[in-house]
């Protein structure tokens, strides 16, 4: 591909939303060449918000959220196989069947995986889920169906805090554990934590902030029957879901040269891939929630991102980077957005609230369950949060994109003193919680042992 960027190999590991977006757009870009998609599920690229939503009510099954192509990408699907190693230097991407994949350009897709309860033998118990893939929510939901007498929800994210919605929209006891003081409150802050902890409550959930589960329990048929926790109770319950966060799927990229960490694989705001030096690649790019990137709205921190939104329009900014030269390249510099139905609330998200140290409460109220909260950063905004009130975030979209004052001037709140009314955002330190954020500031270097090396 040194010559006709259009033309030659281009290999695609990650048969994911991010990796079939990538595909339809390289083909819309004019890319003529070899297209092949490799993917470690035996499934084609599929949706995965239904599946904590729709999937667990019983309203669409598991096998039916495949996404729909836009085009036909004519790839090669190389499905059911995962990748096991990179070589940059000779251009090869081995599988775990033992053959090997040359390109001439590389697109990283790989995504995340659910973090695993981390005691083997309790996660193997029978009653205990994790949910990420389409399999894991096809079952899920067929035990929810069941149904159980209780249900364990170990972490108070967003996933956790959607799972527990469904269970109580079907009716079923459930109690959420999350080690931070409110669920949510590594995404939100504190005072939309609140609300969330409060709307829980209110719908029968048995929610225990400040507590951790320190073992899972099964009875000698070796099915889950309950789990011991931090202040010495013990719970009785029949289906245990561990929503722990994610894991990010780099390991097979151990023996590249590739700065790729737990936080993802470093690359610059056009999707190339770092290597372990901080040296841009030309040939291997990255997309989707496996990505770190700089983005100059956040003081270029690096930004780790498990978004739909962000997985399309960064696959979209690779593809085209991959087959046009250097000078007409152009930068991923998305907004990150976020949506999450649950407990009767529409929660949508523009920015990255935990970039922030003081929040206003721009329009609306706690008390009416519609409200816009507007984050701000040494005096600008940087995020906002609706609930139940999405028509106003395009507004605030604005005002993060051109780095408007904070708070926000008169016009963009419903309440005359917003200046007197900010409060500070209260975003926790991570390591507090029971779950991953699905939106991390990861401005340092993956964790990795360098050798430095010297000119004679």
């Amino acid at each position: 591909m040194a010559g006709d960027l259009r033309e030659g190999r281009i290999v695609i590991v990650g048969a994911s939303l991010a990796g079939l977006r990538a595909a339809e757009a390289l083909r819309e870009e004019g890319f003529t060449g070899s297209l092949t998609v490799v993917g470690d599920e035996p499934y084609p690229p599929y949706d995965r918000p239904p599946l904590s939503k729709q999937v667990l009510l019983g309203l669409a099954a598991a096998d039916a959220t495949g996404l729909p192509m836009r085009r036909d990408p004519d790839a090669h699907w190389r499905l059911g196989v995962r990748a096991t190693g990179l070589d940059p230097l000779g251009k090869r991407v081995t599988l775990a069947d033992g053959e090997s994949l040359p390109f001439d350009r590389l697109l990283i897709a790989t995504g995340t995986r659910a973090r695993p309860w981390p005691n083997p033998e309790e996660a193997a118990l029978d009653g205990v889920f994790t949910l990420r893939t389409c399999v894991d929510a096809g079952q899920l939901a067929e035990r929810l169906a069941a149904p159980p007498r209780r249900v364990l929800v170990i972490g108070g994210g967003f996933t956790g805090s959607e799972i527990a919605s469904a269970c109580r929209e079907r009716g079923l006891e459930v109690t959420v554990t999350e080690r931070g003081p409110a669920p949510l409150v590594g995404a939100l802050g504190g005072t939309l934590s609140k609300l969330a902890a409060g709307m829980q409550r209110n719908h029968g959930v048995d929610l225990r902030c400040g507590a951790t589960v320190t073992a899972l329990r099964g009875d000698a048929n070796g099915r889950f029957t309950g789990a011991d926790l931090s202040d010495g109770s013990h719970l009785d319950a029949d289906v245990c879901v561990v929503a722990l966060g994610a894991v990010r799927n780099v390991e097979w990229l151990a023996d590249s040269g590739l700065a790729a960490g737990p936080r993802g694989i470093a690359c610059d705001a056009g999707c190339r891939a770092f290597d372990m030096y901080g040296i841009v690649t030309d040939d291997v790019f990255v997309a989707g929630d496996v990505s770190r990137f700089p983005h100059p709205l956040f003081e270029y921190q690096m930004l780790s991102l498990e978004h739909w939104g962000n997985a399309v329009a960064q696959a979209e900014v690779a593809a085209y980077n991959m087959v046009n030269p250097g000078p007409l390249r152009r930068p991923h510099l998305a907004l990150p957005t976020f949506w999450s139905s649950q407990f009767g609330l529409n929660i949508k998200s523009v920015g990255v609230p935990a970039f922030s140290d003081q929040i206003v409460l721009a329009q609306g109220s706690l008390e009416e369950r519609r409200l816009a909260v507007v984050y701000g950063y040494r005096g600008r905004v940087t995020a906002a949060v609706t609930v139940n009130m999405a028509k106003s975030l395009e507004y605030y979209q604005h005002l993060i994109e051109t780095a408007a004052p904070f708070p926000p001037a008169p016009g963009a709140a419903d309440r005359p003193a917003a200046a007197e009314l900010t409060l500070p955002s209260d975003v926790p330190d991570p390591k507090g919680l029971s779950h991953s954020p699905t939106v991390a500031l990861t401005g340092h270097l993956p964790d990795r042992r360098l050798t430095v090396v010297r000119p004679d």
